[in-house]
């Protein structure tokens, strides 16, 4: 019996609400023309049963055949039990749904034969929640295994090749509903999960369920709809999400008892649970190069004028970078140095910014954070530093020689022992940069000019020259606004919880840039160069000014802040 939360994250065993099986079963229904005829449905990863149960319920029909699969026997018990009390006819089996595949190709329709026991290409309907779980987390061996077989390439989640599997087992025009992470729908990892099922599925429905908290793990989940490719239609996709927020919500909002009252309702619109405020908004899917975006009709129509007006994008200007990665933190980054076996020689010790102390216009909170940073330029190269010229740098470090010796890929790669994994070339940190964190409940884009080091929980643009560093000043400007954090939400999707945005480099490389010789751009920048001069009291000001001449670079009004 899986017990422990530790158990449950390296399982993937997110168990579903009954309440939640009850909504997916009610919306595929909605999708199958005909359900009178002998179904046959599956669930990979059955647990104790509450899908195949709620579905079951819902059809009323007692010629149906369910197909259960699990590795874990006391889920299984559990799950014999709820369908055996609705007196249904179930095949349950305590195995590894992955195991039962003979992969001959690597894509789908390009995909080829496979064996599920006897239900390859008969089943009628699938409903699944299948293990939420990235595959290093499994060992090393399991994820070589799925990689080999479904081949795969890269860190995936262990719901890909379940999605694999699943669709092996439908029959052309039959439908499935799957629970799933959301994180697909918009990462740059998800893009093969999204050519997947454009190849392989007439997408019907996807309902992005956000930071609504269905479930007990850590899971922003979304649901998927879709009917294997068979014959054509001329559905076009649907989608909704449901986020929270505070944005335009506390004035104007339907109060509901729980979030399920948020899901049934069909309008969208902004709701009120308690203290929190969500907002439901839907439309059709689109679609354009394996990237999906969920916008209402107003929201592209938005989204179209900005892309319009905008005459780069960050990505064409400038590369963004993560920070370093020391891969041994505890080594090399510390807040007091003074209690060390041997402080390292001061020019060795680098103040650092990291997400914890970056603001987003006045400069960084004080900087209490220092990186033992063993790496200068000799020569235009960069090189680690003679440990012999910094005895105590040397006597520190060696302390811990036995856990960075350990580090293989480093000394694979030519590298000394004591290097960081990822230092970057030491000459661009002297070089003024914008610095912002990777996760944030809003933009601090923060142009440093200290020559601080970034930390690997933070991306960074640097300025090679005096004309790139106007174009800092413009790209922080923009960034900084509230149009696009709206921009950011639309078209990336990537909300966590509580309202925390993630910003990868594949988002921030694609923020729109206007003209930087257009008059509301050298606004932008001389704003933003008196923010950098003005005491926090006094930036209100300026920075409503600011959100004026962000909003005219891209021909829209201004954000209401």
């Amino acid at each position: 019996m899986i017990s422990s939360i530790q158990e449950i994250k390296n399982t993937g065993a997110t168990f579903t609400p009954p309440k939640l099986a009850d909504f997916l079963s009610k919306r595929i229904l909605s999708y199958c023309e005909d359900t009178t005829t002998n179904l046959k449905i599956l669930d990979p990863a059955c647990g104790e049963g509450i899908l195949l149960s709620s579905l079951a319920k819902r059809l009323k029909n007692k010629n149906l055949k369910l197909y259960g699969y699990d590795i874990n026997k006391y889920y299984l018990e559990k799950s014999k039990f709820e369908l055996q009390k609705q007196n249904l006819n179930f095949d349950l089996n305590e195995t590894d749904f992955l195991d039962n595949f003979v992969v001959e190709q690597p894509q789908m329709s390009l995909f080829g034969a496979s064996q599920i026991d006897n239900i390859n290409n008969t089943i009628d309907l699938v409903i699944a929640n299948p293990p939420y779980v990235r595959t290093q987390i499994l060992g090393a061996d399991y994820a070589q295994k799925i990689a080999k077989k479904f081949k795969l390439k890269g860190r995936i989640d262990l719901y890909y090749p379940f999605l694999i599997g699943m669709t092996y087992a439908l029959k052309e025009n039959g439908i499935i509903g799957v629970i799933t992470s959301n994180r697909y729908l918009s990462t740059k990892s998800g893009k093969s999960v999204r050519e997947f099922l454009e190849q392989n599925y007439n997408i019907l429905e996807v309902i992005d369920l956000g930071d609504t908290k269905l479930f007990d793990a850590a899971v922003l989940p979304a649901i998927f709809i879709g009917q294997k490719k068979g014959k054509e239609t001329n559905h076009q996709p649907l989608f909704t999400k449901i986020y929270e927020t505070n944005v335009d919500c506390k004035l104007n909002n339907k109060k509901v008892s729980s979030v399920y009252d948020i899901i049934e309702k069909e309008a969208d619109g902004c709701f009120q649970l308690n203290q929190k405020f969500y907002k439901k908004t839907s439309g059709f899917i689109h679609f354009n190069n394996s990237e999906w975006n969920f916008l209402t009709q107003n929201e592209k129509e938005w989204i179209d004028t900005i892309n319009s007006a905008a005459k780069y994008r960050i990505g064409d200007l400038f590369k963004v970078k993560v920070g370093i990665k020391t891969t041994a933190d505890k080594v090399f980054i510390r807040k007091n140095w003074d209690n060390v076996i041997a402080k390292p020689e001061n020019e060795l010790l680098r103040n650092l910014i990291s997400q914890e102390n970056i603001e987003t216009w006045q400069g960084s909170k004080d900087i209490d954070l220092q990186v033992l940073y063993p790496h200068e330029v000799i020569n235009n190269k960069r090189k680690s530093v003679d440990l012999e010229v910094y005895p105590n740098a040397k006597k520190y470090l060696e302390s811990f020689f036995e856990r960075l010796s350990s580090r293989k890929y480093l000394i694979d790669a030519g590298r000394k022992w004591f290097e960081i994994w990822v230092p970057h070339n030491p000459n661009y940190w002297k070089l003024p940069k914008i610095v912002f964190p990777d996760i944030s409940t809003h933009p601090r884009f923060f142009l440093d000019e200290k020559g601080y080091i970034v930390n690997g929980n933070c991306y960074w643009i640097v300025a090679k020259n005096e004309v790139e560093k106007e174009w800092l000043y413009l790209i922080q400007g923009i960034a900084n606004s509230q149009l696009m954090t709206k921009y950011h939400d639309l078209m990336f999707n990537n909300k966590l919880y509580s309202g925390r945005r993630r910003y990868f480099s594949q988002y921030v490389e694609k923020y729109p840039l206007p003209n930087i010789e257009i008059q509301s751009a050298k606004n932008i920048i001389s704003l933003v160069k008196q923010i950098h001069k003005t005491s926090n009291e006094e930036q209100c000001n300026l920075i409503e000014k600011l959100e004026i001449e962000v909003a005219n670079a891209f021909g829209l009004n201004p954000i209401k802040m």
